[in-house]
């Protein structure tokens, strides 16, 4: 057998086994390819890591599995074996308490799941609720892994499954970010705040293709599945914003509302209202016939 000269050597020292493994870590963190990362931003969305860095604290966010790959043959999969999987899983802090987040690389297989990425999934997913702290899903993914048959949609059942466990347990938010279409749209479904930018994200079981196939009623994404329908008409949604930065900062204060889990109170601060102020405004604002509206957000702001 003849050996190529130039054909890449594994390093043997200590030295050379760290340098590669620099190396990797450096090529899972660059992402697939600056080509998909310029789609992404073409399309108004951010990247997985810019999503995460916006919501942690800096500096705080450490991930789980950053090197796992998928083992799934056929289709041309085996040629395609990215780091991190299309999900990026780990936890941080948000004003200094922990959090644990998951969010899918869209530019990896569309951030659909296969087996190894609901695996991190189901894994971050457990540490939440074994450390009683919230989890916050950053959505924008096209379903299961249609290339990976059963194995996907089981990895769907695993997370449904701790969705209910953590119910009542841990807050659970919901980010949607992309479209999310099938299994991608059940798991927010179940959890307790759902956020929706505008425009650029989407929530539906089948998409518009598949409705004009059976229905024949013709109809866009955004108007089967977007912000403004699920936060006036289906309930889905709970809060809408027209962009990322301002949805995630948003994200990061309902959290320090929230407590941690079901065994805390939320947290407290010294409040500068004294408990005596006299609200004049609210004779004018609540009727005294109690068959007449008034505007009850009104109330709540001025109490």
């Amino acid at each position: 057998m003849t050996v190529l000269d130039d054909a890449p050597s594994e390093p043997t020292d200590a030295r050379g086994r760290v340098a590669e493994l620099h190396e990797i870590r450096a090529k899972a963190l660059a992402g697939p390819s600056d080509r998909a990362t310029q789609a992404q931003h073409a399309k108004g969305k951010l990247t997985a890591r810019e999503r995460i860095e916006l919501l942690v604290d800096p500096g705080s966010f450490h991930e789980v599995e950053q090197l796992r790959r998928h083992r799934a043959t056929g289709f041309g999969l085996e040629a395609k074996k990215p780091y991190t999987d299309g999900v990026i899983t780990g936890w941080g802090t948000v004003e200094g308490r922990t959090v644990f987040v998951y969010a899918h690389d869209f530019r990896i297989f569309g951030g659909a799941l296969g087996e190894a990425h609901a695996k991190k999934i189901h894994k971050i997913m457990d540490m939440a609720i074994a450390a009683g702290a919230p989890l916050v899903s950053l959505n924008d993914g096209a379903g299961a892994r249609i290339q990976e048959g059963v194995v996907a949609l089981a990895g769907y059942g695993g997370i449904f499954q701790r969705n209910t466990k953590a119910s009542g347990v841990i807050p659970q938010i919901s980010v949607m970010l992309g479209p999310c279409a099938g299994g991608a749209a059940y798991s927010p479904a179940l959890t307790d705040f759902v956020f929706m930018v505008r425009e650029t994200s989407q929530m539906f079981i089948t998409g518009p293709d598949v409705v004009k196939a059976v229905t024949g009623e013709e109809i866009t994404q955004n108007g089967l599945g977007g912000a403004d329908v699920h936060a006036e008409t289906s309930g889905v949604c709970h809060f809408a914003y027209d962009d990322e930065e301002t949805c995630i900062a948003e994200v990061r204060y309902l959290l320090s509302l929230l407590p941690q889990n079901n065994r805390e109170n939320p947290p407290r601060v010294e409040c500068a209202d004294p408990v005596d102020r006299r609200s004049e405004v609210l004779l004018d604002l609540v009727p005294a016939d109690g068959n007449r509206p008034y505007d009850m957000t009104k109330v709540i702001e001025e109490i």
